[in-house]
């Protein structure tokens, strides 16, 4: 077995929440050689670090560089207006439309799918960023609560995609019953809809890393959370009211998600930490469209904040097993 393959055949590179899964992926496919027989390289929502420590992801400072949407990769700018005002007004009237959303219910036996189109890191371990090409990933999370070893299955294809369209296990190295590690519908039906009680609670179950506060390990457990399931109206909506009482919550009026669609975009500013994520919302429907990335590393010469991936939230459906692909939803 390949260097390659034994790192990818780790059950740890898989024992993350769906969104810090790509940051975590990143670092790791970064330490392949890239010439190898191998050529997946990394994949899920993190920031350079090392290995486990790493699964926290995403977020920190301020934006100086926006993606080109011509596929160039991250193009130098300057800072676009923040506002921190307007960051919980915006998310009290997310939060109103996930309310009035239709409920999707999600029986035990189901897999919630997801379709995302995503850009990410391609760049060496200690080089800087380069952005590779768009590809698509497709995610099958079990409804089962468990506990469970396999909680979910992912495809990705397309340019620059890790192992291209083979099936591969999201696996953790002990069987997880339904949680944040393993989110259910059942699971999060069960969340507190009040957003005092659900904050408090998101606080005892965010895990931060070095250097992370637990403010922004909250912010990016509430991303996970959006960004790869389905959920009750009632639920959806005390995440976002939630959110709302995050200090250093920010609005950004215009964002990009990786299908180049223009949006309104929440972020957290934690400056102790070197990186930052961005949700983007539609600026009339207020649905969730997809995400940013930006990361600062001074030791791979990254001295000011820089795109290191972006992704697309293009469909969200409810199927009976893995592998099944729903019928594909006009695009928004």
């Amino acid at each position: 077995m390949s260097e390659a393959e034994e790192l990818l055949s780790t059950p740890a590179e898989w024992d993350l929440p769906p969104e810090r899964h790509r940051h975590f992926k990143d670092v790791l496919m970064q330490q392949i050689d890239h010439d190898t027989a191998v050529t997946p390289r990394r994949s899920r929502f993190l920031r350079p670090a090392v290995l486990v420590p790493l699964a926290s992801a995403a977020l920190a400072g301020a934006l100086l560089v926006t993606l080109s949407v011509d596929g160039r990769g991250p193009a130098t700018g300057p800072a676009p207006s923040v506002t921190t005002a307007g960051a919980s007004v915006t998310l009290n009237r997310i939060a109103t439309a996930a309310m009035a959303s239709d409920t999707v219910r999600v029986r035990d036996d189901q897999f919630v799918y997801v379709r995302t189109l995503v850009r990410e890191n391609m760049g060496d371990f200690s080089g800087p960023v380069r952005l590779g090409a768009l590809h698509t990933e497709e995610r099958w999370t079990s409804q089962e609560p468990g506990p469970l070893r396999v909680t979910g299955w992912i495809k990705a294809s397309g340019k620059d995609a890790i192992m291209p369209d083979q099936m591969l296990p999201i696996e953790s190295p002990d069987s997880r019953p339904e949680g944040v590690d393993h989110p259910t519908y059942r699971w999060l039906a069960s969340l507190p809809t009040d957003s005092d009680a659900l904050l408090a609670r998101l606080r005892k179950e965010a895990r931060p890393v070095e250097g992370e506060s637990r403010d922004q390990a909250v912010f990016s457990l509430i991303g996970d959370l959006i960004g790869g399931t389905i959920m009750p109206p009632a639920n959806a909506s005390a995440f976002y009211k939630a959110a709302a009482k995050l200090p250093g919550v920010r609005e950004i009026p215009d964002a990009v998600d990786a299908a180049g669609r223009h949006g309104i975009a929440i972020t957290l500013d934690d400056t102790g930490f070197a990186t930052r994520d961005e949700w983007i919302f539609d600026k009339e429907t207020l649905a969730l469209l997809g995400s940013r990335f930006y990361v600062t590393d001074p030791d791979r010469g990254i001295t000011t904040e820089t795109l290191f991936g972006t992704t697309a939230v293009m469909q969200t459906a409810v199927v009976g097993g893995k592998g099944e692909v729903p019928a594909r939803a006009a695009a928004r």
